[in-house]
């Protein structure tokens, strides 16, 4: 199977391999550090290590791009080109010894997502996809790739459905609108995090819903999402990673899921 690897997708996936390199010998170590932000979010010596590598990496190959990375700030540019970065996405289950976590990276152009990695070594999975040539997935470290298509379910009755942490809703005021769709749906879990969104580029979740996240959660999954076919937006329907919250389902369920959070 033809994949299509140029020189930025090429560099996003050198960049997930240094994040693999610096995340793993970190999970489950007996000396991990582990901080708590002010928004009293955990931070692990492995958040900051991973992103001050790939911003090192990024330096010497891409010294004129902008970067943007959780842990250390910055800034992508309106106009040109930007790196998002998520060093460790899902560092509570990191932080606790759970394997599902990821390293996110994305490049933008003139604001707009292109290319999008995420990496999750202690899976041993990894999806990525670049504008105009698809998304793809290895379900085993060095196996061959296989290319990502979402859902063909076109009812909500028929959707399964996912969230990270269904309370956030009640501190955002839309917990009655997570009922709303839940209740108009076949299966509801709790999934969680990137992992959601790579499943509904899969086809196996029919849609996900975050009702908080940051565009270094976000960009890199709005390509793989939109490359396998399905439609990604945040909760108003602007097809944006920078809302503050975010949809992602395979397209045919999309709408209706946004109308049960109003007009």
């Amino acid at each position: 199977m033809l994949v299509t690897v140029d020189a930025d997708l090429s560099l996003a996936l050198r960049l997930a391999d240094i994040a693999d390199a610096t995340t793993l010998p970190r999970f489950r170590a007996t000396d991990l550090r582990v901080t708590r932000k002010p928004d009293r979010t955990p931070v692990t010596d492995a958040d900051t290590a991973t992103e001050d590598a790939l911003r090192a990496e990024l330096a010497t190959r891409r010294p004129g791009d902008g970067v943007l990375g959780e842990e250390r700030g910055g800034d992508v540019p309106e106009s040109g080109r930007g790196w998002l970065l998520d060093p460790i996405d899902g560092t509570k289950n990191f932080s606790r010894g759970l394997p599902v976590w990821a390293s996110l990276i994305a490049l933008t152009m003139h604001g707009k997502p292109v290319i999008g990695v995420a990496s999750a070594p202690g899976l041993g999975r990894r999806w990525w996809a670049s504008a105009g040539a698809g998304a793809w997935t290895t379900d085993t470290p060095g196996a061959e790739p296989r290319r990502l298509a979402v859902s063909g379910v076109a009812e909500l009755g028929d959707v399964y459905v996912s969230t990270t942490d269904p309370d956030v809703f009640r501190k955002h005021g839309t917990f009655d609108s997570w009922l709303a769709l839940t209740d108009r749906c076949w299966e509801t879990r709790a999934f969680g995090d990137f992992w959601q969104h790579c499943l509904v580029a899969e086809g196996l979740l029919d849609l996900a819903v975050e009702p908080e996240a940051s565009s270094w959660d976000l960009a890199a999954l709005q390509v793989i999402i939109e490359e396998a076919g399905g439609r990604f937006s945040d909760l108003t329907g602007a097809a944006t990673f920078a809302g503050g919250d975010a949809m992602s389902s395979n397209g045919l369920v999309h709408d209706a899921a946004l109308s049960c959070f109003g007009p």
